[in-house]
């Protein structure tokens, strides 16, 4: 039996914190550990509740949605975050992602694909909307005629490897995909976050669009 996926929410507007909550807790596998009007409130709950997915509005008063990430991660790394917004635009995208977010979706999206969210970063995958996709594309491209600094010097499998990871597949599916074994590609996935400079994947998405190589 899967686990049960404790899921924290936090947003200032009590009806659409109310109404997530209601499907939530009829969602099968989903368990509501917490919710909060505020970041700095969400914090006070958090050592009791111990959730397993943070689910945050991005604007938030005081404290907004990636100052609570960061801190969020820093306190409990194992914690996914996915964040909850009604606009996707680059620069918040960029600040959700250096913050630590693994998923970042509208308020518009229907509820089957928040509750895929929710899954998919309890797994510690990435989840964007596809409109947060798609904004994520287009400043890759005004990016392509703007000079980058020289990229480390990666094999063309670590290449195949790094955009298999940034389409969500896991060890096992990137080991099926390219007939190696799934200790290889762990081998691989070091190097490459060794010869990136980068520490998670979000990280090394973040560089993959930078130096073009998506």
């Amino acid at each position: 039996m899967d686990r049960i996926i404790r899921v924290f929410l936090v947003d200032d507007h009590q009806v659409l914190l109310e109404g997530i909550r209601s499907l939530l807790m009829q969602a099968p596998g989903i368990e509501v550990a917490g919710i909060a009007v505020s970041a700095n409130a969400a914090l006070e709950a958090f050592q009791s509740s111990q959730p397993d997915v943070l689910l945050t509005d991005v604007q938030l008063p005081g404290m907004d949605g990636a100052a609570l990430t960061r801190e969020v991660k820093r306190l409990y790394p194992s914690v996914m975050v996915c964040a909850l917004s009604m606009s996707g635009d680059r620069e918040t995208i960029g600040k959700l992602l250096d913050a630590g977010a693994t998923g970042y979706i509208l308020k518009n999206t229907g509820q089957e694909e928040l509750l895929q969210a929710i899954r998919t970063v309890a797994r510690g995958e990435l989840y964007f909307s596809d409109e947060v996709s798609a904004e994520m594309m287009r400043a890759l491209a005004s990016r392509k005629e703007q000079p980058v600094a020289p990229q480390p010097v990666l094999t063309s499998r670590e290449i195949e490897i790094v955009r298999l990871i940034a389409k969500e597949f896991s060890n096992a599916r990137i080991a099926e995909a390219l007939f190696i074994s799934e200790r290889t590609v762990e081998t691989h996935r070091k190097n490459i976050f060794r010869k990136t400079g980068t520490k998670s994947v979000v990280g090394l998405l973040k560089f993959a669009m930078e130096q073009n190589l998506l």
